[in-house]
């Protein structure tokens, strides 16, 4: 695939937030298995519901600052290069079963770029879970979990890196060496809490217009789900 250039940043209208070291931890495994964990600070105003719209329509479009911009973009406006659905899900869409490419360089550092294509093994209200198989087994998952708190919705993220079988140690070895490279990790920590910190300040407002449109089409004044 050929390798695509970052854009331009796009403006920022608050500060991202920044790394809490009580809030991450950096594991390491045999095999050079690597897991990092994220408890990330509530998401006030945002709800399960929302999130699960979100990544059901991620490779849409929205206004944003005098232009229309790729949400995947809005979603980090220094870090994010492109969101690209590969195969959809059964059903045309992206939910489970979905394949998708994203690239992004955190930190806007090209030692950090990351150009990968995931599958969906779950999309629900409690969260979504990313994963790439090699021959069948697991050298890659992403998983975020939301639930429900009193005006806001809890997040964790947890990334974990290569097999937990010895016989994959040679690909893990591969991943932790030329694509998950040494440093990566504090910069998808930080890449990470920044991007999920921004759904509070675009994401109550986009969905809420989402279900204004919605409402305003239905003959019987009944929203979509």
């Amino acid at each position: 695939m050929i390798k695509l250039p970052l854009p331009e940043p796009l403006p920022l209208e608050v500060p991202l937030r920044t790394l809490d070291e009580r809030r991450v931890s950096i594991a390491e495994f045999p095999y050079r298995r690597l897991r990092l964990t994220i408890d990330h600070e509530p998401l006030v105003g945002v709800t399960p519901e929302m999130l699960l719209w979100w990544f059901g329509h991620i490779g849409e479009s929205m206004e944003y600052h005098g232009s229309v911009q790729p949400r995947y973009r809005v979603w980090h406006p220094l870090d994010h290069v492109h969101w690209g659905l590969v195969n959809p899900a059964p059903d045309g869409t992206v939910s489970e079963g979905a394949r998708f490419r994203i690239i992004e360089a955190m930190g806007r550092d090209e030692r950090f770029y990351i150009d990968s294509v995931d599958r969906v093994e779950k999309l629900d209200l409690t969260g979504i879970r990313l994963v790439l198989r090699i021959a069948g087994a697991m050298f890659f998952q992403l998983e975020h979990t939301w639930s429900r708190a009193e005006g806001a919705t809890h997040y964790t993220s947890v990334m974990d890196v290569g097999s937990r079988s010895p016989l994959g140690l040679p690909i893990n070895a591969y991943l932790r060496s030329r694509i998950f490279v040494p440093g990566m990790e504090r910069a998808w920590l930080r890449h990470n809490i920044e991007e999920v910190g921004r759904f509070e300040h675009f994401l109550p407002d986009l969905y809420r217009s989402r279900r204004d449109a919605d409402l305003a089409a239905e003959p019987n004044g009944i929203a979509r789900a």
